[in-house]
């Protein structure tokens, strides 16, 4: 599988990413979902410290520790669970993210973390103290490198302005291109990758089509509109392709994006999102239909 630097660092990703939160916690269900993508060329892994109270951490460390050297391991902080683990709290504190560290590395088994990600932020945050948080860690030698994962222009923006991230995680799809217009220009200008998440559109952009929509519709679109679209992008945009293909392939169409993570919950869902990925780009052609078919939303105010 062909990799993609991550902004200016040294980390090479694959194209496809694992997204562990849909792993389970059944070790050797998880453990072969893992394997299975080890096996279709994935290096990057993605989890939390929020993801089954840690239980994420443990085992996405446990399936990687003999092959630790040659793979990426991300993972992210900000979200403080509360002691009867009845919800969270949000805490981008200095003091937090010094404690937290340790925690990941601990359940991770690992003596650094490749990529350790901002999980969210507002512009009321302690931005500069949650910086020199990151950068302490850096040049502790705890962490390789850090991003964020947001989906707030102006929040990414001072991050992009005052810090050393290399990434942004955000989400991503043919059905949600409000990056393209605020942020993903300017995350090329500066030389920081995306990762994106939620490609498929909790499902719209694979094959079962609207068997996966709600009355509620999505995002910017009302049920009707998904009824309307979604059938004319399988018919002018997925040809001869799998709709999975395309929904993978034009978030990688885009250059700054370093990689889609995408979930699995088996190894052959796995496989299918890998042969997806390798499959042929999109052209520039199939990308302007796309385009024209779909709505260029705009973020909402979001503070």
């Amino acid at each position: 599988m062909k990799k993609r630097r991550l902004g200016n660092s040294d980390l090479y990703v694959s194209e496809l990413g694992l997204g562990c939160m849909s792993i389970g916690t059944e070790e050797k269900s998880a453990q072969r979902i893992i394997e299975a993508a080890l096996e279709e060329g994935i290096n990057y892994f993605d989890t939390a410290d929020l993801y089954d109270f840690g239980d994420n951490e443990k085992i996405v460390g446990q399936a990687l520790k003999d092959v630790r050297e040659q793979v990426i391991i991300a993972t992210k902080v900000g979200n403080r669970w509360n002691e009867d683990r009845s919800g969270w709290a949000w805490d981008p504190s200095k003091a937090y993210i010094k404690e937290a560290v340790k925690n990941s590395l601990n359940r991770l088994g690992t003596d650094y973390i490749d990529l350790y990600q901002l999980h969210g932020g507002t512009i009321e945050d302690p931005i500069d103290e949650t910086i020199e948080a990151f950068e302490e860690l850096k040049a502790e030698g705890f962490i390789r490198y850090y991003g964020i994962s947001s989906i707030r222009p102006n929040v990414i923006r001072e991050y992009v302005e005052k810090s050393g991230i290399v990434s942004v995680m955000m989400q991503y799809s043919i059905l949600d291109r409000r990056p393209e217009e605020a942020v993903l220009p300017m995350l090329q200008e500066y030389g920081i990758s995306v990762v994106t998440r939620g490609p498929l559109a909790k499902g719209l952009l694979s094959d079962k089509l609207l068997e996966k929509a709600s009355e509620k519709g999505y995002l910017d679109y009302n049920y009707e509109e998904l009824r309307t679209v979604l059938p004319m992008l399988k018919e002018k945009a997925a040809r001869t392709r799998s709709f999975t293909e395309v929904a993978l392939q034009y978030n990688l169409a885009n250059p700054v994006v370093a990689s889609v993570i995408a979930g699995a919950s088996s190894p052959e869902q796995i496989r299918s999102n890998a042969e997806a990925v390798r499959s042929q780009p999109l052209s520039d052609e199939e990308v302007a239909v796309i385009k024209e078919l779909t709505k260029a939303s705009i973020y909402k105010e979001h503070r």
